[in-house]
């Protein structure tokens, strides 16, 4: 069987790591997850940047209008601080917003960490991109994408994306009936 493929865009958002200050870790924990669990041959775009609300509005946009991605990922920048700005940013450029992913983030954090209460991750969409927010940390990142990503592929279907599909054993996507393919 073949699969689809797609482009994914990774923004890491970190004011030390895009200085040096530090390795960044969110962009590749990013990609071993998607590694693990993606059937579909990815192509990454990444972006390691400041907690600049401009910077990360431009980033998105080129991501999404220019590069053409169908899911954008962002990891950091969440919290209350005064630096995290990135769940800002994303609302700025969203056509849509998606408050369930925001809620179902949260659910699934919580149950890792009180702090959970504190994210102002979002999901949102513009054109033809998902744009998830999520945590910086790389177990918070696979905890997260664990627990929401079966949602991903079937709003990629209904927004013109490509038909996303998991490794057997790891996600489960859920799609109505009337949305799966024919297995080859």
């Amino acid at each position: 069987m073949t699969h689809d493929s797609v482009r994914i865009g990774l923004v890491s958002v970190s004011d030390r790591a895009s200085s040096g200050a530090y390795e960044d870790q969110g962009l590749p924990a990013l990609k071993a997850w998607f590694g693990e669990v993606l059937a579909n041959p990815a192509e990454f775009v990444t972006r390691l940047i400041p907690d600049e609300q401009a910077l990360i509005e431009a980033a998105l946009v080129e991501l999404a209008d220019l590069e053409r991605c169908s899911l954008i990922l962002t990891t950091g920048g969440t919290g209350p601080a005064p630096r995290d700005v990135t769940p800002d940013a994303t609302l700025a450029v969203a056509h849509k917003v998606l408050p369930g992913f925001g809620e179902a983030m949260r659910a699934v954090s919580l149950k890792y960490v009180p702090t959970a209460i504190l994210s102002r991750q979002v999901g949102v969409t513009r054109g033809a991109s998902l744009i998830v927010n999520l945590p910086g940390q790389p177990k918070a990142i696979k905890e997260t994408l664990d627990g929401v990503f079966a949602a991903v592929p079937y709003c990629i279907d209904l927004i013109g994306g490509p038909y996303l599909e998991t490794r057997p054993g790891t996600v489960a996507v859920f799609r109505p009936k009337s949305a799966l393919r024919a297995s080859a």
